[in-house]
């Protein structure tokens, strides 16, 4: 009657740990052992074996026979603790055998984790030592620096960069021939102008009050930039006659934090009166004009740091404004300081309780008592005369370093390179932009003379039309030029070189004739000898 309640030889169940009659004191039914939900526990060894269990199985397959690495032997829920486990139900011995290699078994596997965990440990801390070692050092080389730049007279904030490089080298990317370049933040207020010039124009041509709100935001539209009122103070202090500027009140605004009641800023443009005493209104040809006096009073104002910078030189330079037509070449235009603002009208100062003595003799008939004795006391206290602050230090004065590269060096010698340049650069400052073209077409002769002579070489013809040779040399030549652009080329260089190279007129077309046995390399130094002459004029 009992076998029936035991699977018979080499069923699964009869392999499993948990049913074997070496570790189980009673039978079990075999539906108990294979329940997967509630494992029932397995009672307590015989007396030989006292304080050994055995855990309930997790499964209730049979156990698999390769046991996966642990990934980390110190986490109780990676698969290390469960290899573990599995590692020590297979290392429980049979009935007859001793439980001491158990124990002994685990605690080779505890020892094998806690030196793991140690060696981990310790690795962590040597990570974390060369990260402090790391940022004590970069922490002492910044220190440095910032000491290094005020030894040097550059303080620290001065020396680093506040606006991006498209603004601070924006006169060097400018494309045509060099003149009286504006810094970007002077153009950046000429757009300003002229939008907030376009705006007042609509509103004042439909007789309509003109806001600061309203010109805000369709400038902003136009502009895509923030338009404030410290840009109006700048547009004023520029072209004072622009505009008419006061606080007013009662405009509708239809603003929901405006109100009807709060003052506003108008502007009224500044025309000419006509006989009747109507104002004109802002036409087309007014918007031109105010334009043009706008950008001439920036030039001027750069003109004026222009000249500051020019007398700073050695020797000093003095040019007239009529014959000024480029900057000094070391001038940095993106340089020139910022426009102050003017000052704008404010609204009128209206009585407002500043204070809680006011407030006290305002209100003391609406409040309690308590409350009185509290604004007593904070009135008491606001009185107190506060400390003076103290004044700001005033930075050093910071003197040039003296030149050391030059030293042995007579004055006089000294004396007449600076005279040179200074003669050179004045040229170069008062050069007209036709003489600019011309000495960039120079500076191109050379190579166009040699690729015109290996053109002539590979056609194998004594003369050639003015436009085949054109075509040609437009597709040699390094930079992209035009057809019309390489024809005045050739003619300068038929100029230069008539007995090398001439034009032939004949009947409607230009043919270009070239000696092919002259000497290319001298032709080319005289072409180089002609721009440096007329460079240094």
């Amino acid at each position: 009657m009992g076998e029936g309640l035991y699977p018979p030889v080499g069923h699964p169940a009869s392999l499993h740990p948990m049913t074997s009659p070496h570790l189980t004191a009673s039978p079990r039914p075999l539906l108990g052992s294979l329940h997967p939900r509630r494992p029932s526990r397995r009672p307590q060894e015989s007396a030989g074996n006292q304080g050994w269990r055995v855990s309930a199985p997790t499964h209730c397959g049979p156990f698999p026979t390769q046991v996966p690495s642990p990934s980390f032997p110190g986490t109780p829920s990676s698969p290390a603790s469960t290899s573990l486990g599995k590692k020590t139900r297979k290392l429980v011995p049979p009935a007859g055998q001793q439980p001491h290699l158990v124990s002994e078994g685990d605690r080779v596997l505890r020892k094998d984790t806690v030196s793991e965990l140690q060696a981990c440990l310790q690795r962590a801390r040597e990570l974390g030592a060369r990260v402090q070692a790391l940022k004590a050092t970069g922490q002492q080389e910044d220190a440095g620096q910032s000491s290094t730049a005020e030894s040097e007279g550059c303080p620290s904030e001065s020396c680093t960069p506040e606006v991006p490089a498209y603004q601070r080298f924006h006169v060097l990317a400018q494309l045509g021939l060099p003149g009286l370049a504006l810094p970007y933040k002077y153009q950046v207020l000429a757009e300003m102008f002229r939008s907030m010039d376009m705006v007042v124009s609509m509103l004042h041509n439909r007789t309509e009050a003109v806001t600061f709100i309203k010109v805000k935001q369709g400038v902003q539209t136009m502009l895509h930039r923030r338009f404030e009122e410290r840009n109006v103070g700048q547009i004023k202090t520029v072209y004072p006659g622009s505009y008419h500027l006061r606080q007013e009140r009662n405009i509708p605004s239809f603003k929901d934090g405006v109100k009807r009641t709060d003052y506003q800023l108008t502007i009224e443009p500044l025309l000419d009166q006509e006989s009747g005493g109507t104002a004109t209104k802002l036409s087309a040809s007014w918007l031109l004009r105010r334009r043009h006096i706008f950008s001439q009073n920036l030039v001027a104002r750069v003109r004026e740091h222009h000249k500051a910078f020019l007398a700073t030189l050695k020797p000093p330079l003095e040019v007239p404004d009529d014959l000024l037509t480029r900057w000094h070449p070391r001038f940095n235009v993106d340089e020139v300081s910022d426009i102050e603002p003017a000052e704008l009208p404010q609204p009128p100062a209206t009585e407002q309780l500043a204070t809680a003595q006011e407030l006290l003799s305002r209100a003391r008939n609406l409040m309690s008592p308590r409350m009185e004795r509290a604004l007593s006391n904070l009135a008491l206290r606001t009185a107190q005369p506060s400390s003076p602050g103290s004044p700001s230090p005033a930075l050093p004065p910071t003197s040039p370093a003296a030149p050391s590269a030059l030293k042995g060096v007579s004055q006089a010698l000294l004396d007449r390179i600076r005279a040179k340049e200074a003669q050179k650069q004045l040229a170069q400052m008062t050069r007209r932009p036709e003489q600019e073209q011309r000495l960039e077409r120079l500076e191109r002769l050379p190579e166009l003379a040699r690729v015109l002579r290996s053109i002539f070489v590979s056609e194998r013809k004594p003369a050639l039309p003015m436009e085949v040779a054109c075509t040609k040399m437009v597709g040699s030549y390094r930079a992209p030029m035009s057809t019309g652009d390489m024809e005045e080329h050739l003619q300068l260089l038929a100029e230069l070189l008539p007995d090398w190279l001439s034009l032939h007129r004949v009947r409607n077309d230009t043919y270009v004739k070239l000696d092919k046995a002259a000497d290319l390399a001298g032709l080319t130094a005289r072409l180089t000898r002609l721009a440096h002459t007329e460079q240094s004029l």
